[in-house]
């Protein structure tokens, strides 16, 4: 009776950390290479968000469908115009600077961009990004489905950040 009453504890912590705190995951896809590649696992945190917003930059995992998450990273926050000219991001019309795509424009064709020309407005019909939402974009933007696609995403469909690949051993680490 002992050891049931510990393997119960045991599994209801375990159900429990998993519940409200982290959640394996596993990236589908091309769209967020070469920082993350189809088939890595990766661990997700649920917790920020429940006290605390997105960042500019956080990699983050949320609902598209009931059946489907998506893994971006955030380029804009709440109050933020974004605009994306001659593969230059500005966010309130300062440029940024993108570090993770620096591998991938190096071996981009001579004269084709690596990201297309748009602006927030264009895409969504909003000239700021509004309370409450996040624009994301894949780091292989050439190859990704993101708000460019689906608009703006909702932070309360949001399942956490992630910055982790647990498996395969090769690639185990922390992910900017």
């Amino acid at each position: 009776m002992e050891w049931a009453k510990v393997l119960f504890i045991a599994f209801a912590a375990a159900g429990s950390i998993q519940f409200f705190f982290f959640v394996p995951i596993v990236v589908d896809g091309e769209s967020m290479m070469p920082m993350l590649k189809n088939g890595d696992r990766m661990i997700a945190i649920k917790i920020g968000y429940l006290v605390g917003e997105p960042d500019r930059l956080d990699i983050v995992v949320f609902h598209v469908s009931e059946n489907k998450d998506y893994i971006k990273r955030v380029i804009g926050i709440s109050g933020d115009q974004i605009v994306y000219e001659n593969d230059k991001l500005y966010i309130n019309g300062e440029i940024q600077d993108e570090p993770y795509l620096t591998s991938l424009k190096a071996i981009q064709e001579t004269g084709i961009s690596l990201t297309e020309d748009f602006s927030l407005e264009e895409l969504t019909e909003v000239q700021v990004i509004p309370e409450g939402h996040v624009f994301v974009l894949g780091d292989n933007r050439r190859n990704s489905t993101d708000s460019r696609i689906i608009g703006l995403v909702p932070i309360d469909s949001i399942v956490g950040s992630t910055k982790y690949v647990f498996w395969p051993y090769s690639d185990i680490g922390i992910v900017e």
